[in-house]
């Protein structure tokens, strides 16, 4: 039997509006065997429900798992309502609160009258109550209506399980719509798209098919239209498409042309919806329009507002320099001093330039001139980046703490919602933001909706680094839109005779590399092998490295593809058995097609705030346990000394991290990085993905692969340009004024 706890509920502790429940449950019977001391003890339990009821009896069905703050939860994954087994069962249940002014007096006439099985009795027939005595027809309804209604929860969850939900969409609906779920999905299912997160348009088209034989219905293509839009915003990294993308790639989905007519009565409809908004000839979904509207709003706000001007800033400078023996340059002083005069000021600039020199003089600099104590200066500023590993750094420059912008924001996974927002902002008033070309537009918007107007905001990046993952050009778009503060700096401060890697990405950025990059330097080392050599090659200089002392946390692969021989996936495979070898009392788990064993090197590919760990971190398997707390497999991780434990269901938020992509690189640095250099990545070779990669390198760097392919992808700029429409509304902005 599976396992299961049966009890009394509560109380509720949070819900949700999709039906995410945490609450407290006293546990009168189960199966599990670390939880026999908590028979008659209540336990806090997390799921997705249709409905409970206080004081009613539930068997729920699940595993413990460890929360990180909470402690012990049951986690329920199946919920069944238990139905009063016996006389008195039956008169608690009807004089219950949610039989509104049936007492227990009245409740025991009825169990008199029909026996214990009057729950079933009055659902069959509501007659049947005609027959208990000083019964008033007020109240036959009130329990009539009331058993009716506690039965349709679950005949509408069977009811979406037979059309092809899983129970978790199937209870989200639910709870969403309660009694006019059934009508929603005749009228129009795919307004489930709009109401209910988490469920694909094309789940939830296959099942409209089955139900409706009009394959060209006008809510079937608005839907598909909204989907064509995402899907081409997420894989481009576009804020806004044009009508004949959309078109195409809708007709190609259907396999048919759609009907013009049709096609254009969608669009419109959608328009008028708020759904997608028509600016001249370009389409956007709203909220990216919104987001960029957003976005210049704030920026022109924060470039008119009165600057400060401090009194002998110079001075306090040249003190800073004295007592950190440092000699900053000009554009150094240039960017301390802007960064704390102007509301909004740019930072940007390659490896070995100053820039978290600079981030730590504005600190310093800020508490000065401001007489802050320690206490006033971590309350009054935010120190933030897009991943974890990159506030970590800043972190440890400062000395002060820093925050991913997701757990500065409070993001709750379970409604996708940042609790500091417009309406509950902070109150820092010095930001700071790294790694800025790695933030899309919407997390941008949510990021300045959450903070006050008077702020100083210093955004600090490499202009010619990759793009976000998610849409838009931020950070490019507000350096060219020429009318905010931006220091570029270019001078090498890590350059000597010994320090290659940051000319080599200055001469990448301005295509002025010479051959002598097949010289060998004391951070620099291009090996030459054929596309085929490529792997044994990678396993040769692996072992080397690992002789002299490198562990995981030194060494990172990186390459631009997960496919092919040279891809990321096989490649994976490959260096666990250098890296990591199976050795007797290591243990091992399968997951799918891939095994994980213990100090195998991994990386996160989510954000779980929860557990304090964001997409892109890297950690190391610590343990593995076949039947844990949970009674389940699990994996414990160390994320730098942060451990994490994952239950099976979880093994998909990681995966091995050997080698890793050039994206998912974005906001860290390596002592030593290692890449392949393959044809067989030519569509993914051009100059900001290489470097990218190269800057990624702290000491020392190592290139394996064709030099021909190397040159091909740094003078490669045929890179896919976004289509972002922040520039054009920041200079429209500026054109107001």
């Amino acid at each position: 039997m599976k396992d299961y706890i049966k009890g009394i509920f509560r109380q509720t502790i949070f819900k949700s509006n999709k039906g995410y429940i945490i609450g407290l449950l006293k546990v009168l019977e189960t199966n599990i065997v670390d939880l026999k001391d908590y028979v008659n003890k209540v336990i806090t339990f997390t799921g997705y429900f249709a409905e409970l009821n206080e004081n009613e009896k539930y068997i729920m069905y699940g595993e413990i798992v460890e929360h990180p703050k909470y402690g012990m939860q049951y986690s329920v994954k199946e919920c069944e309502r238990v139905k009063p087994e016996d006389k008195d069962g039956v008169i608690e249940f009807l004089s219950s609160d949610l039989f509104k002014g049936i007492g227990k007096s009245l409740a025991t006439r009825i169990v008199d009258k029909l026996g214990i099985n009057a729950i079933d009795i009055i659902l069959h027939d509501k007659i049947s109550l005609y027959e208990v005595p000083k019964l008033s027809e007020e109240k036959i309804n009130i329990i009539y209506n009331t058993l009716k209604k506690h039965e349709e929860s679950s005949e509408v969850i069977v009811k979406l399980t037979e059309l092809g939900f899983v129970l978790r969409d199937a209870l989200s609906i639910y709870n969403t719509y309660k009694s006019n779920t059934i009508r929603v999905i005749e009228n129009n299912i795919y307004r489930i798209i709009d109401d209910v997160d988490e469920i694909s348009f094309t789940k939830l088209d296959e099942i409209a098919i089955k139900l409706n034989d009009d394959d060209f219905n006008i809510n079937r293509i608005k839907a598909l239209i909204l989907y064509i839009m995402k899907n081409l915003s997420f894989s481009n990294g576009d804020t806004y498409m044009f009508i004949n993308e959309i078109y195409d790639n809708a007709s190609f989905y259907l396999k048919t042309e759609i009907d013009n007519t049709l096609f254009e009565e969608a669009i419109y409809e959608l328009d008028e919806e708020l759904k997608i908004k028509i600016e001249n000839d370009k389409y956007y979904l709203f909220d990216d329009f919104e987001a960029e509207e957003n976005i210049a709003s704030k920026i022109h706000y924060l470039i008119n507002k009165e600057v400060t001007k401090y009194k002998n800033i110079d001075m306090r400078v040249s003190e800073l320099e004295d007592k950190n023996k440092i000699k900053y340059s000009d554009m150094q002083k240039e960017a301390i001093i802007k960064s704390l005069e102007n509301n909004i000021t740019i930072i940007t600039g390659g490896p070995g330039t100053g820039k978290t020199t600079i981030i730590k003089a504005i600190v310093e600099l800020y508490k000065t001139l401001n007489k802050f104590n320690d206490k006033d200066l971590v309350s009054n500023i935010a120190l933030l980046a897009p991943t974890g590993r990159a506030s970590k750094r800043m972190s440890e420059s400062t000395l002060m703490p820093a925050y991913t912008i997701h757990r500065f924001l409070k993001w709750n996974k379970d409604t996708n919602e940042f609790m500091v927002n417009e309406y509950n902002k902070d109150s820092s008033n010095l930001i700071i933001v790294d790694e800025v070309s790695m933030i899309d537009n919407r997390l941008m918007d949510s990021l300045l909706r959450g903070l006050t107007n008077n702020i100083k905001l210093i955004l600090v990046g490499d202009y010619n680094q990759l793009p976000s993952v998610g849409a838009g050009n931020v950070l490019k778009d507000l350096i060219e839109s020429d009318i905010i503060d931006v220091i570029s700096l270019d001078l090498l401060y890590r350059q000597d005779d010994s320090s290659y890697i940051p000319v080599l990405a200055n001469d990448i950025k301005n295509e002025t590399v010479e051959d002598d990059f097949l010289i060998d330097r004391d951070d620099y080392k291009f090996l030459q092998c054929s596309n085929e050599s490529i792997l044994p090659s990678l396993v040769n200089i692996v072992k080397k490295v690992i002789s002299k002392g490198y562990d995981y946390k030194r060494v990172q692969l990186m390459a631009p593809m997960y496919a092919g021989v040279n891809g990321i996936d096989n490649i994976n495979k490959v260096l666990q058995n250098v890296f990591n070898p199976s050795e007797t009392g290591k243990k091992e788990i399968k997951y799918g097609d891939i095994i994980y064993r213990e100090n195998d090197k991994v990386l996160h590919l989510v954000n779980d705030p929860d557990n304090n760990v964001f997409n892109g971190d890297i950690g190391v398997i610590k343990n593995i346990d076949y039947k844990g707390k949970s009674g389940k497999s699990e994996i414990t991780i160390d994320y730098y000394g942060h451990l994490v434990t994952y239950t099976s269901k979880d093994f998909n938020k990681f995966k091995h991290g050997f080698i890793i992509s050039i994206h998912k690189s974005q906001g860290s640095e390596f002592d030593l990085v290692i890449m392949p250099i393959s044809s067989s990545y030519k569509r993914m070779l051009y100059k900001k993905l290489l470097y990218t990669g190269i800057t990624r390198a702290k000491k020392k760097l190592i290139l394996i692969g064709e030099p021909r392919s190397f040159i091909f992808g740094i003078t490669n700029n045929n890179e896919r340009l976004r289509k972002t429409g922040l520039l054009e509304k920041l200079l429209k902005y500026l054109n107001k004024n």
